[in-house]
């Protein structure tokens, strides 16, 4: 299943009942939950195990607004109940997807406590270090992050006013921290936040 950049209404493709989901082979998605005209978001990529049309079917509690947008061209797996039958004879493969299913808990948790911050210069240091992790890569001058994210989706992410977010990255580079770069993308220069390591550091000794 492949998706073009833009919007996707994130519909079950065919009957998935039984079956695990959807698995990102690769691309970039945001997932956007809001409330009162108010967004979080989460950045999903390669590996990661999808599921956007569960609970759709019931009536939360406190009314909210979800959407997605394929930040880049994604291919999707589509892991039906007969892909699950050939899965099952893998204990192996099986453990990879709650592996995967596990860090991207661990993933929101650490991204809820970045947004605690008060100060969104250090919010956005934070996050772009937590996500080099993933997608950086490292340079003589650096480290590089090879994707592009909007202002406007960085402040998604962030629980930030985009105009906030703007302000803060053009500080940011200026002080040569964190450098725009080529088509999309950043340099990250210097060292991750010492606030990053000690909120991993307090979820290691908490256990995950």
């Amino acid at each position: 299943m492949r998706l073009p950049r833009g919007n996707w209404d994130a519909a079950a493709p065919g009957d998935l009942s039984g079956g695990i989901g959807l698995l990102v082979l690769n691309g970039l998605l945001l997932r956007r939950v809001g409330i009162n005209g108010r967004f979080g978001g989460e950045l999903l990529g390669d590996g990661d195990v999808l599921r956007p049309w569960q609970g759709a079917d019931t009536q939360p509690t406190i009314a909210r607004t979800t959407g997605w947008r394929v930040l880049e061209p994604t291919r999707l797996a589509i892991l039906d109940r007969a892909a699950a039958r050939r899965i099952a004879r893998f204990p192996e493969l099986t453990g990879r997807f709650v592996e995967r299913a596990l860090e991207r808990s661990r993933n929101l948790s650490l991204g809820i406590a970045i947004i605690h911050h008060p100060r969104v210069e250090l919010r956005i240091q934070m996050l772009l270090w937590h996500l080099a992790d993933r997608w950086g890569h490292v340079r003589s001058d650096g480290i590089v992050i090879p994707i592009h994210i909007a202002h406007a989706h960085l402040a998604d992410l962030l629980a930030a006013q985009r105009q906030t977010v703007t302000t803060a990255m053009s500080e940011l580079a200026r002080q040569g921290t964190i450098v725009p770069i080529g088509r999309g993308g950043w340099l990250l220069r210097g060292q991750a936040p010492a606030e990053l390591l000690d909120l991993r550091d307090a979820e290691t000794k908490a256990g995950g």
